[in-house]
């Protein structure tokens, strides 16, 4: 643990004292103490982190070993490279909730697509990235080889084929960051992304095989055969960022080996934080308060149990500044 801490650590701890607030403290101490005590941590991205530049604090995160494996979304997978190479053409609409419908098909007719207050740049952005990662599944193929959605991007950032289209920091890119120490990445339901969409083209037009990019179900035995390596001792823990599949999918792999697969030395996690705003549960997974999990084997009575109920893009940055003791 940090002895001496920076001054967004000092800030929080003095005035960040109840509700969300000091559940964002409780949070932040715990994900530390599990670290201390030898644990990993598990991290999960929903919603558009990427987009919202998370890549900031995450990719120091991932290089001061602080995340052991990530689960996302497809649109965060690619949104970080997105940011990487075309970030000077994104295009900020702070008036977004004044847009009528004009308003947002003149977007659309300018090749912007817009996540909130953030419009993405088609050309610039997916298709840039799409001739690189075009190339790495046709090699693979005439290879006879087959990998996963990450280890596809993998292969074409740490190629050096994007710096030249460079346009932030490459520290602040946390894929980068992840290549870099080859971090597992677990990315479920990666076809309901833009790379997935274009894959799913290049496959109807005969182009490219289905199997080429590896599939959901081997992403789940590929995390199986993760947690048996790494949940001995302090174990894993849990550490989701919004909800969603990117959150549903990895969590699911105890109580998968537990109930289907019948192995009885399985630990729960180990430490459990969720970041939502979605409405506490009316039948909602990402609004199910953390013990509800129990019922379904996924925590223990004993996992430490955090939910900070606000936006992410504030609560994740401070929780990751006071694990790096900023």
């Amino acid at each position: 643990m940090s002895t001496q801490r920076g001054p967004i650590s000092q800030f929080i701890e003095k005035n960040y004292l109840h509700f969300n607030a000091a559940s964002l403290v409780d949070a932040a101490k715990g994900y530390e103490t599990h670290l201390a005590e030898g644990g990993k941590m598990l991290v999960s991205l929903a919603g558009a982190m990427s987009t919202a530049e998370l890549g900031i604090s995450l990719a120091e995160m991932i290089r001061q070993d602080k995340v052991a494996i990530i689960s996302c979304t497809g649109a965060n997978l690619e949104e970080d490279v997105m940011n990487l190479v075309a970030h000077s053409h994104y295009k900020r609409v702070p008036n977004y909730r004044d847009l009528t419908p004009q308003d947002e098909w003149e977007l659309l007719e300018n090749h912007y697509n817009r996540v909130t207050d953030t419009c993405i740049p088609e050309e610039e952005a997916f298709r840039r990235l799409q001739s690189h990662l075009e190339k790495a599944w046709k090699d693979a193929e005439a290879a006879g080889e087959r990998y996963f959605p990450h280890e596809f991007l993998y292969k074409v950032v740490l190629s050096g084929d994007l710096e030249q289209y460079y346009e932030i920091d490459p520290k602040n890119s946390w894929i980068l960051a992840a290549a870099e120490k080859n971090i597992p990445i677990i990315c479920p339901g990666w076809e309901d992304s833009t790379t997935g969409n274009i894959f799913a083209s290049y496959v109807i037009k005969g182009e490219l095989n289905v199997h080429t990019v590896k599939t959901g179900i081997e992403y789940m035995i590929y995390l199986t055969e993760w947690y048996r390596a790494n949940s001995g001792g302090k174990g894993v823990g849990f550490f989701q960022i919004g909800g969603g599949i990117a959150g549903d999918f990895p969590i699911c792999v105890v109580p998968m080996m537990y109930q289907d697969l019948e192995w009885h030395d399985v630990p729960f996690w180990s430490y459990f934080c969720q970041i939502s705003d979605s409405t506490t549960s009316y039948g909602s997974y990402s609004g199910a308060v953390p013990n509800e999990k129990i019922t379904w084997g996924k925590l223990d009575t004993e996992s430490p149990k955090f939910i900070v109920e606000s936006d992410a893009t504030i609560v994740a940055p401070l929780i990751f500044a006071w694990v790096l003791g900023q």
